[in-house]
């Protein structure tokens, strides 16, 4: 018990008796009122017509029994008071809601996201106990699978959901490295921690998207080149045997040798 809660109870109750109102006014006008007794205020200039009230509903008479020194007790009668009709002529009202602005907690919020009043003197709990990390990796996970979803739905990467065995063999070999933009493998990087966050891996996809392209072109390039080179080859050879047609004639072809006499030439040689 708080040391001065005797204190508080003793003012109370003189306050009451210096005003002649009991506690059962104040009850009654709160159930009436549907607040708490401290809600209701009792008007001090009306005490002895408040102090007759002592109950919620319409009593014609009330009795009074007075004894004094010298005399026996004596019945007086009074004209019955009831709470409802006190605080219908203004006796007894019911105190105004005391206001407990939010306008001094708005303000510190929105200190608060600017970076103030979060020094180390402000923290309660670790790094780990205020932000978890499985919570931050959770968020970073999703914002990356989610942007990843989006782009291959609407074509930006390859739809390659997963790589089998085989396919992942023929990547290896044939081409000599997997796919830069196919989903799978930006998921697996995606899971492996390779992106700090959703500008990263834009990034990644657009220079891998770049790449790519650049490779098909010089491609391109390449077998445009080739094709170039071996049409001219071609000609070239073909105005080679040309001249040597004009200059020469038509080279003879060389006689045959007959079957036999081709026989007796590897016997010989044999020996």
């Amino acid at each position: 018990m708080h040391p001065f809660a005797p204190l508080g109870h003793f003012l109370f109750h003189f306050g009451n008796y210096l005003t002649g109102c009991s506690c059962t006014n104040k009850r009654l006008a709160a159930s009436v009122l549907g607040c708490g007794k401290r809600k209701v205020w009792l008007d001090p200039n009306e005490v002895n017509e408040i102090s007759n009230a002592n109950s919620r509903t319409i009593l014609k008479y009330i009795v009074i029994i007075t004894q004094t020194r010298h005399h026996r007790p004596s019945v007086v009668v009074h004209p019955g008071q009831n709470i409802r009709k006190l605080i219908k002529d203004g006796l007894i009202i019911r105190k105004p809601t005391t206001v407990h602005s939010h306008f001094r907690v708005r303000v510190k919020l929105a200190a608060k996201r600017v970076g103030r009043h979060t020094g180390t003197g402000k923290r309660h709990g670790t790094a780990d106990a205020r932000m978890p990390r499985q919570v931050l990796w959770m968020r970073r996970m999703r914002v990356l699978r989610r942007l990843l979803r989006k782009y291959r739905e609407s074509g930006k990467i390859d739809k390659h959901l997963y790589v089998s065995g085989f396919l992942f063999f023929d990547a290896i070999v044939g081409n000599g490295k997997m796919p830069l933009c196919s989903y799978h493998s930006l998921y697996v990087k995606a899971k492996g921690n390779v992106f700090k966050n959703k500008r990263v891996l834009m990034e990644y996809i657009h220079k891998a998207k770049a790449e790519k392209l650049r490779t098909k072109v010089i491609a391109d390039q390449a077998e445009a080149h080739r094709n170039k080179t071996k049409a001219a080859r071609e000609r070239r050879q073909a105005r080679v045997a040309e001249k040597k047609n004009t200059l020469f004639g038509a080279p003879e072809e060389p006689a045959q040798a007959p079957p036999a006499a081709a026989e007796e030439k590897k016997t010989k040689a044999k020996k």
